[in-house]
């Protein structure tokens, strides 16, 4: 099976098997997606991401009102991330990522309409 998947804003996903004239997945519709692995939740806000990485013993650090950080006592990893949710960057998902083996990963979400 090849093709795409795409992703309405009523729930419905449907796989189409070619780019025809009704789909087509331009850059701006491509996006990257932090998911929890273990209960495969995206993670779509920072109170979301926050429940997680606190069951996973990160704690919010609050040293620098410009920035979200989570610290993990038992190591030396500081989380860093921008106030707005919005303005989450790939890189920093592929941080949390490193910093949390097994329990994350990127993923690319396509055609949001």
């Amino acid at each position: 099976m090849s093709g795409f998947w795409v992703f309405k804003q009523n729930g419905v996903v449907q796989l189409v098997e070619s780019l025809g004239s009704e789909y087509s997945c331009q850059g701006s519709n491509r996006r990257k997606v932090l998911v929890h692995v273990p209960t495969n939740e995206m993670v779509t806000s920072y109170p979301v991401l926050e429940r997680i990485l606190s069951s996973h013993g990160w704690e919010r650090y609050y040293d620098d009102p410009d920035l979200l950080q989570f610290h993990k006592r038992s190591t030396v990893h500081l989380i860093s991330l921008p106030r707005d949710f919005n303005k989450l960057k790939p890189m920093q998902m592929y941080d949390i990522v490193v910093k949390n083996r097994n329990m994350f990963e990127v993923r690319d979400m396509y055609c949001l309409r």
